[in-house]
């Protein structure tokens, strides 16, 4: 079926005699068993649910895999698939992560004896000086957070599958409606289904999706034990928000396309992330193995001080953490998603924004932030004169 129907077309509550349109809520801890040695298909909800069971299989169809699993956060997903690793594994990572991504491998995973090497992974060259007889997996984000830079997916296949390592992709940043990594040789998915999978800001969520069933088992017993599964109630949610995924990402890139056109001739801001536009260094190579542009655009202005005052003086973009929910938000990542990579080679600049654009309209949008720009210029010129 075509993506559009994919969305909203899928059995909402398997093996329920009721057959209700809107998949039901099953707000239970445990399952009634019929004897002692009669075990149902659910028995604890730690271990399985309706509800969750329905968005695993809807994530997994989505993203062209065979196994989905839905975790209580992104970085709870994250966590399972480093659960995959053992003391004495290296890992070669994107130098452009979100930042309790840099967190977890750092402060989580380093001193549990797994090491990890940060290179920019748009270089292949550099991607494989990296690799070590100890790498079993590499995990990248294209586009990154927050400085979009768009890695070559399938280029990066090849040279996975002939080390043998584990080939992870988070896709957050476009969601499984404009980019599937598993078709270009990815061998896990992982989103942070908080962001544009759910898209109203109301529930944290994680997503695994792959199609090696050995792995999957793997995944699975590792959420079992830990207990990091989505709950009942959140699972609902993200079942609602995915229906109407293609909506909002479609409106969201539209508004922000010229939202980016703008900030790329504005005199205050001194350079532009996103690959949507012409000069961007990926565009071509983004072109090909995604389906659009995103939402996310981020841009620095001359000073930290001049950004600081940007973020402020803004009325429709909220100052919030996270991305990808209907309404407009505005961050400095150096401050707030990114604070714990302070202090690295791969820290943040200081005075870059980053935009999360929603479902506004582009003009409002426009003015907002042109007047946000303007006022700290203004009243410098204001203080020169009355010197």
């Amino acid at each position: 079926m075509n993506r559009w129907t994919d969305l909203v077309h899928f059995d909402p509550c398997p093996g329920d005699i009721y057959r209700a349109n809107s998949t039901p809520i099953y707000q239970t801890a445990t399952f009634a068993q019929e004897s002692m040695d009669a075990f149902g298909k659910y028995d604890y909800s730690r271990s399985g649910n309706p509800t969750r069971s329905v968005v695993e299989s809807h994530v997994a169809k989505l993203e062209h895999g065979k196994y989905g699993y839905v975790f209580n956060s992104g970085m709870a997903a994250l966590n399972t698939i480093f659960g995959l690793l053992k003391p004495g594994d290296h890992i070669i990572a994107g130098d452009d992560l979100y930042g309790g991504t840099h967190r977890l491998l750092s402060e989580r995973l380093k001193p549990r004896g797994v090491d990890f090497t940060l290179v920019d992974t748009t270089n292949i060259v550099e991607v494989i000086s990296a690799w070590k007889r100890e790498t079993r997996l590499l995990l990248i984000e294209t586009p990154s957070n927050p400085l979009q830079k768009i890695t070559d997916i399938e280029a990066l296949s090849h040279f996975t599958k002939e080390k043998g390592l584990l080939f992870v992709v988070d896709n957050t940043l476009l969601s499984s409606w404009l980019q599937n990594p598993l078709t270009l040789g990815a061998d896990i998915v992982v989103h942070s289904a908080t962001k544009h999978l759910a898209g109203h800001s109301d529930i944290t969520a994680g997503v695994i999706i792959l199609n090696d069933e050995a792995i999957a088992q793997k995944i699975a017993f590792i959420q079992n034990a830990e207990g990091s599964a989505l709950t009942p109630f959140e699972s609902w949610l993200l079942i609602r928000g995915l229906k109407t995924l293609g909506l909002r990402i479609e409106r969201q890139q539209s508004v922000a396309h010229k939202v980016a056109q703008f900030l790329k001739s504005h005199e205050c801001v001194k350079k532009i992330y996103y690959p949507g536009l012409p000069d961007h260094p990926g565009h071509d190579l983004h072109q090909k193995q995604a389906k659009g542009f995103g939402s996310i655009i981020s841009f620095v202005t001359d000073s930290y001080e001049h950004a600081r005052s940007v973020i402020e003086k803004t009325e429709l973009f909220t100052i919030s953490v996270s991305f990808g929910s209907l309404n407009s938000l505005i961050s400095l990542p150096c401050n707030m998603s990114h604070a714990s990579k302070r202090g690295c080679k791969e820290s943040i600049p200081q005075n870059l924004i980053r935009l999360s654009i929603g479902i506004e309209d582009a003009d409002d949008l426009i003015q907002d932030l042109d007047q946000a720009l303007h006022q700290d210029i203004q009243k410098k010129k204001i203080r020169a004169v009355n010197l």
